[in-house]
Order: structure tokens, then C-alpha cells, then sequence
């Protein structure tokens, strides 16, 4: 029986052909982009940091998790990766698009403008159109959650906790728990995009296979 190619073959196939370095070598990019952001947003929504912390959030949403992720998204599609490709551009935009809704609205707030910005818990006029927002991004999320089910655990984990997530703070407008258990879970959502990241790059490079790493048919 013939085996399954280890990274090894991959890097010499492809080095003849040449190409460097593994086929799959987009995704742990993309998913560190998503997860490193989302910790980071996270720090302030559980309390763990001040609103001081929000400038850098912000320069990482457009640098890491909105034109990296972009990027590893465009880069899927061009391979034929129609799922990865989707997913990562969607929420490349949607960081892209979240930075530059905060920065406008504190830029409004100290010309002394009240607009609802698009940070977690932010009360105001405009609530209910926020909260339709968040929502609406997870009703996406959802979509891209039955994909998974066909995947992996690690990538069914991600995109689980993130439409939980996505439902909880639209939820904050009305009840501010629910803003502060969204960050326990975005949290923990962005760990597991952290460790699915690191688990294909070891896959890749050195053959482990990590927990939740396997294949899976659910549906």
C-alpha cells in the first residue's frame, strides 16, 4: 500500500515543477490573521484591557486581519479553494470594514458626533441597525459553519464558537452580559483558529496530525 505523500514530497515535487513549498501552505496564514486579531479585540471586550488598547486593535484589523486575511483569501480562490477562499476574504473585508467604522466613530465622538461604532457593547441611537449587523454576520457564519461539517473538528470548532459569538454581541446592544460573554467565547474562538493554524503547519511540515485534524463527514 502505497502511502500518503509527506511534506518532504510535497517540497521536492513542487521544487522540480518550480514551485516552493508545500500546497497547503495559505491556510495556517489566513486562520493566524483571524485568530491573532480576534484575541486581541477580545482583550478589551472581557475587561482583560482597557479601551486604551483599542488604536492597536484597530491598526491590526486593517494590517493582519483585514488585508492579510484578504490576501490569503485571494490567494485560496486563485488555487480552486472555494470554501477557504470565501471565508477568508469575507472576514478580511469584515475587519477591514470594523476598523474603519471605529476609527470613524472616534474621530465623530471627539468632534462630539454620537455614532455607534462597531466595538462590542457601544449604546446609542443607531443600536438596532448595529445589532442587525452583527447578526447578519451570523447568519453568514452559519452558512459557512455547515461547509465544516464535511471538514474538520478544528474548523467546526472555529466557525461554531464564531456564529455564537456573532449572535451574542448582537445581543449587547440590550443586555451588556451578553457583550461580556461574546469576549469569553471570540476569545476562545480566536484560540482555536490560533491552534488549528499551528496544527496544519505541523501537518504540513513535520506530519502530525494533531487533534481535531482528522476528516470528518457529518453530513
Amino acid at each position: 500500500m502505497v502511502g500518503r505523500p509527506t511534506a518532504r514530497d510535497w517540497a521536492a515535487a513542487r521544487a522540480r515543477a518550480g514551485a516552493v513549498g508545500p500546497p497547503d501552505s495559505i491556510g495556517p496564514f489566513g486562520l493566524l490573521c483571524f485568530g491573532m486579531t480576534t484575541c486581541m479585540l477580545m482583550f478589551v471586550v472581557t475587561e482583560w484591557a482597557s479601551g486604551a488598547f483599542i488604536p492597536m486593535v484597530i491598526a491590526y484589523a486593517l494590517m493582519y486581519g483585514g488585508l492579510g486575511q484578504l490576501l490569503a483569501g485571494i490567494l485560496e480562490i486563485i488555487k480552486g479553494n472555494t470554501f477557504a477562499g470565501t471565508a477568508f476574504s469575507s472576514y478580511g473585508c469584515f475587519w477591514l470594514g470594523w476598523a474603519v467604522i471605529e476609527y470613524i466613530s472616534i474621530v465623530d465622538k471627539a468632534d462630539g458626533i454620537n455614532i455607534v461604532g462597531g466595538f462590542p457593547g457601544a449604546t446609542g441611537p443607531n443600536f438596532t441597525g448595529k445589532s442587525l449587523w452583527f447578526g447578519l454576520w451570523g447568519i453568514l457564519t452559519s452558512g459557512f459553519f455547515v461547509v465544516t461539517l464535511r471538514k474538520n473538528g478544528c474548523l467546526q470548532t472555529i466557525f461554531g464558537t464564531l456564529l455564537v459569538t456573532f449572535f451574542l454581541l448582537a445581543g449587547s446592544s440590550y443586555q451588556p452580559l451578553c457583550g461580556q460573554a461574546a469576549g469569553y467565547i471570540g476569545f476562545f474562538c480566536g484560540s482555536s483558529a490560533i491552534y488549528a493554524a499551528l496544527a496544519m503547519l505541523y501537518k504540513s511540515e513535520l506530519g502530525w496530525i494533531l487533534p481535531g485534524m482528522r476528516s470528518c463527514n457529518y453530513i
